[in-house]
């Protein structure tokens, strides 16, 4: 395995009281329970787990959004502090995609401005020259042209959104990119298309990812080894066809289980009955 770029220990991360009616009064909720993870420099790791599993939470710590209550998280064997008391060059470093492409977007602002916007907060990634003419060579590494420029979210589509917020994290020169269910809202087609562009842009831009989602087809496109959240807990981790063709833990089984039947439901022919009511 490659050096690691991220290496995260004993992660834990607790939320306050519980007000469920099950629980006992002054109950504290551990949302992570004691993770570990490590991405490589230009590794893909996707981080897969049911709703509810910490897989979001561990990636908000990652990217600064969530401060964890114990644990250690280096990068690039430097110390990763909570998002707050991090130095501009960590917080550049690390960018995430977000799951809805429109909400993570200024509605008010055009394509131009939303790409550009980071500069302002760090200038050492800015480009010397013409900075229209390096928004338009963003838009064009992430499958867009210069016609979407003066647009607003509202008048792009899902997929053309989320390549606009893959061009503003590119605009910072990031190191490793954390993708929060980035495709779960997008179309079978465009899901493939935004992938296969994930993969581009790894190799191009020598990114590693770390890649959170409940979709174990979208795995088997594009990650290099796979964790596996239960409850708070990493119950696995193994390279993605080990994990898919040996997998060690039962939970992991149930969740290939779980997508092989949704795979075999899917491609079922319709019946004659079905297509009549058409």
């Amino acid at each position: 395995m490659t050096t690691a770029l991220l290496d995260v220990r004993d992660l834990r991360v607790g939320f306050g009281k519980s007000r469920r009616p099950w629980r006992p009064r002054g109950h504290r909720v551990e949302a992570v329970a004691g993770a570990s993870l490590t991405v490589g420099r230009q590794e893909t790791v996707a981080l897969v787990g049911e709703s509810g599993s910490g897989k979001t939470t561990l990636a908000r710590c990652v990217v600064g959004l969530t401060r964890p209550s114990g644990g250690t998280m280096t990068f690039d064997g430097t110390p990763l502090p909570p998002g707050t008391h991090r130095p501009p060059a960590l917080r550049r470093a690390v960018q995430m995609v977000f799951q809805d492409p429109r909400s993570s977007l200024n509605p008010r602002m055009p394509v131009r401005r939303i790409v550009a916007e980071g500069w302002a907060a760090h200038p050492s990634a800015a480009p010397a020259g013409d900075r229209t003419a390096a928004v338009r060579d963003l838009l064009d590494q992430v499958g867009l042209d210069a016609t979407v420029l003066d647009r607003r979210p509202a008048e792009l589509s899902g997929g053309q959104c989320q390549r606009v917020s893959l061009a503003r994290a590119l605009a910072l020169r990031p190191r490793l990119l954390v993708c929060d269910e980035a495709v779960s809202a997008l179309d079978v087609s465009v899901q493939a298309q935004i992938l296969r562009l994930l993969v581009d842009l790894r190799r191009d831009h020598a990114l590693s990812i770390l890649f959170i989602t409940h979709d174990l087809g979208v795995v088997r496109q594009i990650a290099d080894r796979v964790a596996v959240m239960r409850a708070g807990e990493l119950v696995e981790t193994a390279d993605a066809a080990t994990l898919f063709d040996k997998p060690a833990h039962h939970y992991t089984r149930e969740l290939l289980d779980a997508a092989l039947d949704l795979e075999v439901s899917e491609e079922l022919p319709v019946s004659d009955e079905s297509e009549a009511r058409r």
